[in-house]
C-alpha cells in the first residue's frame, strides 16, 4: 500500500532523513519507533506533504505521490493524527468533527462516519456542543482520532497518541487504535514507547539519527541490541 524509497527530507537545506525505505501492506498495523530527534515526525510530515523531500520516492497504491499536495493526498485517504493533537480550540467538538470530513471524497459520508466516531467514542457524543479547548487531553485525543476517521482515513497515521495521556488513556486509546486496525484500517503508528508499540504493531521500524536502524516483527525488534543502542546510546 505504501513504498518509500530511500527518502531523505529535513528543514533549511539541512537533511533529518537519510535514504529512509518503509513499506506497509494493506491492512497491516506498523510502528515507527525512535527516542527523540530520530526522525519520526519528519518522517511522518514527508508523508503527508508538510515537508518536502530533497530525494527519494513515496508510492500509494503504486502511484507515486513524491511532489502531491497534503490536500491532495487526504484525497487519497493519507490522513495524520498530529502529535499534540492540534485541534481547533474555539470550535465545537461536532465542528472539528465536520472540518475532518470535508474534502471531497469525504463530504457525501459524513453522517455515516460521524455515526461511525460517536460510537466509537461515546463521550464526544456528550460533549458535541462543547469547545474543543475545554477538553481534558484524553478527550482531545479522542478528537483528534475522530477527526482523521471523518476524512475517510484509508492509512491512518498517528504521531504520539500516548504522549501526556494517563497510563488509563493511553490504554483505552490504544484499545480504539486496536478496533480500527481488526476492521482492516492500514495504521502507521509514531511512537516513542517502545514496549507499548510492540505490544500492539505487527512491524516496527527503529529510527536512529535518520536511518533505519532495526525493522522486522515485535520479537525481533525488541530482542535486537541495535534497538537498545537506538534508545539508550549503548
Amino acid at each position: 500500500m505504501l513504498e518509500i524509497d530511500y527518502l531523505v527530507a529535513g528543514y533549511g537545506g539541512v537533511p533529518v532523513l537519510n535514504g529512509v525505505s518503509v513499506k506497509l501492506s494493506a491492512g497491516e498495523f506498523v510502528g515507527l519507533l525512535g527516542a527523540n530527534n530520530a526522525g519520526k515526525t519528519t518522517l511522518i510530515n514527508s508523508l503527508s506533504g508538510l515537508v518536502p523531500p530533497m530525494s527519494g520516492r513515496i508510492r500509494f497504491e503504486g502511484q507515486d505521490i513524491t511532489n502531491l499536495s497534503p490536500r491532495q493526498r487526504v484525497e487519497l485517504g493519507i490522513v495524520q493524527v498530529p502529535e499534540g493533537r492540534m485541534v481547533f480550540p474555539e470550535m465545537s467538538v461536532r465542528e472539528n468533527l465536520l472540518l475532518g470530513g470535508i474534502n471531497a471524497r469525504a463530504q457525501p459520508h459524513r453522517p455515516r462516519q460521524m455515526e461511525r466516531v460517536l460510537e466509537l467514542f461515546p463521550r464526544l457524543q456528550e460533549r458535541l456542543a462543547q469547545h474543543a479547548g475545554t477538553l481534558s487531553g484524553g478527550e482531545q485525543q479522542m478528537l483528534a482520532i475522530g477527526r482523521g476517521l471523518m476524512a475517510e482515513a484509508r492509512l491512518l497515521m498517528m504521531d504520539e497518541p500516548s504522549l501526556g495521556l494517563s497510563p488509563l488513556f493511553v490504554q483505552y486509546i490504544f484499545e480504539i487504535i486496536d478496533k480500527l486496525h481488526a476492521n482492516g484500517l492500514s495504521i502507521l503508528l509514531v511512537e516513542q514507547n517502545l514496549m507499548l508499540t510492540l505490544r500492539h504493531a505487527q512491524r516496527c521500524y527503529v529510527l536512529e539519527r535518520g536511518h533505519i536502524a532495526v525493522e522486522g516483527t515485535a520479537d525481533v525488534v525488541r530482542d535486537d541490541p541495535r534497538t537498545r543502542s537506538a534508545y539508550l546510546g549503548l
